[in-house]
């Protein structure tokens, strides 16, 4: 249900830290003024805390004066909007086609297999980082490497027990 002026809402948000909400809702309400001002609040609680909070549906739903549907739909729609804090470290391969013709879909597999139940360490799959003639590629902690291997990945996860 959509929030109106003049109506209470009814819906509860979470808990959440009265820093965290007044930072949200700081985001939010800079960008009201903007035309189709829900991604770029996204991107900003993203940018500011790494994830978008449950709570931070409700607040931002609040200002923009949408319904949580509609932001709740969008954050899982998208899947660059967590929803739970990010893990120390990520390592997303790509799975689209030109990787999967020089190995992708082993190196992924190897990969998943390799960090199963690896504490603070996320395996994910993207479909496409623009690396293609360097197949199979993928991110190490947000940074793009080509011509990867299962032996390459460990090497740069080495320095993560350091």
């Amino acid at each position: 249900m959509q929030h109106l002026p003049g109506r209470p809402d009814t819906e509860k948000a979470p808990p959440s830290a009265p820093e965290r909400v007044e930072q949200v809702r700081a985001i939010a309400t800079a960008h009201l003024a903007d035309p189709g001002p829900l991604l770029p609040v996204l991107h900003g609680v993203l940018e500011q805390f790494g994830w978008v909070a449950d709570a931070d549906v409700h607040e931002i739903a609040d200002v923009l004066n949408l319904s949580r549907a509609d932001v709740h739909g969008v954050v899982s729609f998208y899947t660059d909007f967590r929803r739970t804090p990010p893990p120390a470290h990520r390592v997303s391969l790509c799975r689209a086609e030109a990787c999967q013709a020089v190995g992708g879909q082993a190196l992924y597999a190897a990969t998943q297999e390799r960090f199963r139940g690896a504490a603070g360490v996320e395996v994910a799959e993207v479909f496409c980082l623009g690396n293609c003639a360097l197949g199979p590629s993928g991110t190490v902690d947000g940074r793009l490497h080509g011509r990867l291997s299962a032996e390459r990945l460990d090497s740069l996860a080495a320095v993560w027990d350091r």
